[in-house]
């Protein structure tokens, strides 16, 4: 393990992450909400400390093992989560604790959407910034984006790139070069932020709302400027912008990639992972408009249409916005929606849950093992748009599986310790493991009424659960530390 590297390495993703807190430092001159000076010290402050850690180390030259990558990935994930959280414990304009500022700023990067503020349409115009660029930082992944400029620093980056890219298939890539590979990703992760702002403002936002929202919109993140959420506008368009948003956010970027390369529409249906992640959510609108109607929750169809795909789209995506209180509906509704989550969004994507790629590759696998009981010496190969998957992934797919429901099982069982009643605890680990952020039970307004200890353990959950069990939990085996 290259230590002196992994330290130069975070010596420079902490002086590029110190450079992300002058946008919200314009803001508040541009507003005059006195939060100027917290992010100008703040931002010094990061930039130091990672100038420390990159001067001693500035010379070494060594590619990154696959150890490496796991250990930066987790490292800058968290010190960086702690970093995060200091231009808010240390704002002169606002009032936070400590842990809730923790809690806040990994709710943010991980993009899980949870907070624990009250009173945002009262929260300085910067602060606000802030916490929408975090989530925006945090959807693709800012080290992929660090990837992009290692090569120069003679940094090889592929170990970074496999460690933290969601789902099983990390080793495919969208150019031969892993920073073009970066490049790639960030230009239509780009891309598509201007374009859902540039929607917003046409519908209606003002130019501050209309960026804010686009940054937690296209990272799957749900943070918002107002308490209402989405619901502050009453507007069917802005929902309408949000929906498409949300639904192209939540599709593997690779694809993405293909379709504008080739300026065409057929990489998106030739794919099997599309056709089921569209499918699941038509089926999502149908029966939760189809029972709001029935149930008389609403007495047209326009609104039950309305209330219910938006909010289908928003938690079946993992994005956590909110046009109404959905938490009120009968509960089936609700309940479904948070198990829709456990599926998410496709790999690849800026979306959390287990991935719809893995639940596919569940369902083909027990139905091969459902067949082998009536031929038990044929061989049937699990197959995907026609290709066998190696058996290596299909072991890899039930691991990250087991790993993840043992993981649900014993976090759920401590916050229920906590004090946390079984339909708030079920929800809240639902909520941060699946990085959708809005739950049930006592958190249905927010997580402020939470105990310290049960949101520090939930922030484990978003991290856990952004990092994809796996990245995180390697480093709690022997072997990972044996040389």
């Amino acid at each position: 393990m290259h230590t002196k590297i992994i330290l130069k390495v975070l010596g420079i993703l902490l002086m590029v992450f110190s450079l992300t807190l002058i946008p919200p430092f314009i803001i508040s001159l541009i507003y005059h909400d006195g939060g100027s000076s917290d992010f100008a010290f703040s931002g010094l402050g990061l930039f130091s400390l990672g100038l420390l850690l990159w001067l001693p180390n500035r010379r070494e030259r060594h590619d990154l093992k696959i150890r490496d990558g796991f250990l930066i990935v987790v490292m800058f994930w968290t010190v960086l989560g702690f970093a995060g959280a200091i231009p808010m414990y240390f704002a002169s304009n606002i009032y936070i604790s400590l842990t809730d500022a923790i809690f806040e700023s990994f709710s943010g990067l991980t993009t899980t959407g949870a907070t624990v503020i009250n009173g945002l349409d009262a929260l300085p115009h910067s602060m606000l910034w802030y916490r929408q660029q975090l989530q925006w930082l945090g959807g693709m992944g800012i080290i992929v984006l660090a990837v992009a400029i290692l090569p120069m620093l003679g940094i090889g980056g592929m170990q970074l790139y496999r460690a933290e890219m969601p789902g099983p298939m990390k080793d495919t890539k969208l150019a031969p070069r892993i920073s073009e590979t970066a490049k790639a990703l960030w230009y239509i992760y780009l891309g598509l932020t201007l374009a859902c702002a540039l929607g917003y403002w046409l519908a209606g936002m003002d130019w501050f709302d209309a960026f804010a929202h686009s940054f937690s919109t296209v990272a799957i993140g749900g943070f918002s400027t107002h308490d209402a959420s989405i619901g502050h506008f009453d507007s069917v368009e802005i929902e309408l912008i949000a929906m498409v948003f949300m639904f192209l956010a939540g599709i593997n970027f690779a694809l993405h990639f293909s379709a504008f390369r080739n300026l065409s529409a057929r990489p998106y249906f030739g794919d099997p992972e599309f056709k089921i992640y569209a499918l699941l959510i038509v089926i999502g609108i149908l029966i939760s408009s189809g029972y709001l109607l029935y149930r008389e929750v609403y007495l047209s169809w326009e609104d039950a249409l309305r209330y219910g795909a938006f909010q289908t789209v928003s938690i079946a995506t993992t994005t956590g916005f909110a046009n109404t209180d959905f938490t009120v509906w009968p509960a089936f509704v609700p309940v479904m929606l948070i198990m829709m989550t456990f599926i998410g969004g496709s790999a690849g994507s800026t979306a959390g849950g287990m991935k719809v790629i893995r639940f596919i590759l569940l369902a083909k696998q027990g139905s091969r093992e459902i067949r082998r009981l009536l031929h038990p010496n044929a061989l049937m190969p699990v197959k995907l748009h026609g290709k066998a998957i190696p058996d290596r992934v299909i072991a890899a797919v039930w691991g990250f599986f087991s790993l993840y429901v043992v993981s649900f099982i014993i976090i759920m069982l401590l916050l229920m310790a906590l004090g946390l009643d079984q339909i708030t605890a079920f929800s809240t680990v639902a909520a941060t493991i699946n990085n959708l952020g809005p739950a049930l039970g006592q958190a249905s307004a927010n997580y402020q009424s939470l105990s310290d200890p049960a949101k520090w353990i939930l922030t484990f959950a978003m991290l856990l659960g952004r990092l994809e069990i796996f990245t995180l939990l390697v480093l709690f085996t022997a072997s990972f530390w044996r040389k």
